[in-house]
């Protein structure tokens, strides 16, 4: 008889997740593991059934009322089974009393819907190509370890629901990218990150006081890629600034999801939010 079993995941079984993701076309990112994980060692779990790996799902924990869920994966041959729906349950339970968020695919949101989420607002991946041709440099834009992170937090607070010291601290790292900052003296009025994803670079957070800086720190941002290389962003269909910096790139659209809560949508600044985080951890 086969056994079933969903435990928490190791570190290196995020790998598997993450590889999996790929597979999906999700364009997870190059190092995304290590600074998912550290977020919420507890919130990443995985179904074994005869100690094979079939399925996972992650349900990470922000400060005491919202959590998130991310990668929720059974390989193919194991769907509609039922295993997917066990590892649903247990990450729905470990975030038990929190507004939960997710980016729901198309296939799933009546689902989700099911389950108790309502759709806030989609959510647009765009895919373009860099020419590389240098944008001028703006001298208020900066790397990001030059602004004291206390204001660095307190601005992200403006466009996530959460405080997210932890996740933030690492991800503002990134071993093949670039973490930028537009501030004068400490005043941040916007900041962005790049890093190196399945087949070429993926932006996110990208959030700004208004078009001008977001299109400033976009052009900064894309510096730091090689030539040719393709490049994706994940905008708030509400946010028509984000549409427009887009649609000046060239860039097409090519997948979308829905931002999906449990309660009350989050008081977030969506005019200033011009690129998702990630979709896997929000």
């Amino acid at each position: 008889m086969n056994n079933y079993v969903i435990r928490r995941m190791t570190r290196p079984e995020l790998d598997i997740a993450l590889a999996w993701a790929k597979l999906e076309g999700w364009r997870p990112g190059l190092y995304d593991a290590e600074h998912f994980y550290s977020t919420d060692p507890n919130g990443f779990f995985i179904g074994l059934l005869d100690d094979e790996p079939i399925g996972c799902i992650s349900g990470v924990k922000y400060g005491d009322d919202f959590g998130f869920i991310g990668f929720y994966i059974v390989k193919p041959e194991w769907r509609n089974r039922g295993f997917g729906l066990q590892l649903w349950q247990t990450a729905m339970n470990y975030l038990q009393g929190r507004n939960i968020g997710l980016d729901g695919v198309i296939e799933q949101q009546h689902n989700y819907q099911k389950s108790g989420f309502h759709i806030a607002c989609r959510h647009v991946r765009y895919q373009g190509a860099y020419n590389n041709e240098k944008t001028a440099s703006v001298a208020d834009i900066v790397e990001i370890d030059a602004v004291p992170f206390e204001q660095l937090l307190h601005y992200d607070s403006r466009y996530f629901p959460a405080p997210r010291a932890g996740f933030l601290q690492s991800w503002i790292k990134q071993k093949q990218g670039a973490a930028l900052a537009l501030a004068v003296e400490n005043n941040i009025s916007g900041y962005g990150v790049i890093r190196a994803c399945d087949g070429g670079f993926r932006i996110g957070p990208l959030f700004a006081n208004s078009y001008h800086d977001a299109e400033q720190l976009l052009g900064a941002l894309l510096n730091h890629i090689p030539q040719n290389s393709d490049f994706f962003i994940d905008i708030p269909e509400p946010n028509q600034d984000a549409l427009k910096l887009v649609s000046g790139y060239g860039m097409k659209a090519v997948f979308e999801t829905a931002r999906m809560y449990t309660q009350n949508n989050p008081a977030i600044d969506l005019n200033g939010l011009f690129a998702v985080t990630s979709l896997e951890l929000g």
